[in-house]
């Protein structure tokens, strides 16, 4: 009797769906993409330093990209945890070295780039479209503008600064323009 039982239990165990195995509805991860990324550009200390991204994947959010404040990135998490139907964050923002050499390339790279005049019109919005990355010299540029026009101008003035190892230009061009 007691191994019939103990099989019976296995049995209905094996035929409940598991936590990771729950079907989503569309409609909730259109819900969460939306509030995540709400989520995100309100963070009050993000700077154009900062590269967030995400990815959800089921009741699930991962966190990316690269932070110069180790203030966001935890903001970023518990902001994401509070959405309903997020039930797990896996944060793997990576917070930049501490660096007054990469301080000063951000300002300097920010001054070339957003003060060029063909691409100025870029800072007026408060998120500004342009990501500008430091790590250990290194540059990397993030984000959307519209024309590849500026997205090549927007290279050629990071690689003019003076102190800049590389550059890696990841800038997108939007569709349409």
């Amino acid at each position: 009797m007691r191994l019939s039982a103990l099989v019976l239990c296995a049995m209905l165990a094996a035929t409940l769906p598991t936590f990771a195995q729950r079907e989503i509805p569309p409609s909730a991860v259109e819900r969460i993409q939306k509030e995540v990324r709400h989520e995100l550009v309100m963070l009050p200390f993000e700077t154009v330093f900062d590269n967030l991204a995400y990815k959800v994947d089921g009741y699930t959010v991962t966190l990316l990209g690269q932070v110069s404040n180790p203030v966001v990135k935890s903001d970023a998490e518990n902001a994401v945890k509070r959405i309903e139907g997020v039930e797990k964050v896996d944060n793997q923002i990576e917070v930049l070295p501490v660096s007054p050499m990469d301080d000063q390339l951000r300002r300097q790279l920010y001054r070339a780039i957003y003060g060029y005049p063909a691409l100025q019109r870029y800072a007026l919005p408060v998120l500004k479209p342009i990501r500008i990355i430091v790590k250990n010299g290194h540059v990397t540029l993030e984000g959307v503008v519209d024309r590849e026009m500026d997205k090549n101008i927007a290279g050629i003035r990071a690689n003019g600064v003076h102190g800049v190892f590389s550059v890696t230009n990841n800038l997108v061009v939007a569709k349409g323009k």
